[in-house]
């Protein structure tokens, strides 16, 4: 089931992807520009409001959605992302060069994935799966009252 989530992610990659500016919550829509296993990838400018939020508050969440399923994804994001995965992201994404110049006017970070939800409304009882990738466990989650143990 978490080969499903992860697939789900790669083919789903707009993702609303949500951070905190001090005790509000602020959410927008991001891309996943790259995926290695249990690591998401992303970019942004460095005078965005987004990168000065994460900069005082690593932790964030990734949601993705289509068709009665959803991911989310938490954790602690990383900046610390090699030079050749900053030039494969920008050279493998068309929106990036409209924008800047080079792939150095950007700055990136990753998401090594800590806890991800795995939710599926299609059949009857739906799927709940809840992933630690730290401890390694995997569990149930509650999808509603008709279902409970």
């Amino acid at each position: 089931m978490m080969q499903q989530a992860l697939q789900f992610l790669q083919d789903h990659n707009e993702v609303a992807f949500a951070t905190s500016d001090g005790h509000l919550p602020k959410i927008r829509m991001f891309q996943i520009m790259k995926q290695e296993g249990t690591v998401l990838y992303f970019s942004t400018s460095a005078e965005k409001a987004v990168w000065k939020e994460l900069m005082q508050n690593p932790n964030i969440e990734v949601l993705a959605y289509a068709d009665n399923i959803s991911v989310r994804c938490s954790g602690m994001v990383n900046f610390d992302v090699e030079d050749d995965v900053k030039r494969w992201i920008y050279d493998h994404n068309p929106v990036l060069p409209r924008l800047y110049s080079s792939y150095d006017q950007l700055v990136y970070l990753c998401l090594p994935i800590a806890e991800m939800d795995y939710y599926d409304l299609t059949p009857t009882p739906p799927i709940f799966k809840h992933f630690d990738l730290i401890v390694g466990d995997v569990g149930d989650g509650f999808v509603g009252e008709r279902f409970k143990s």
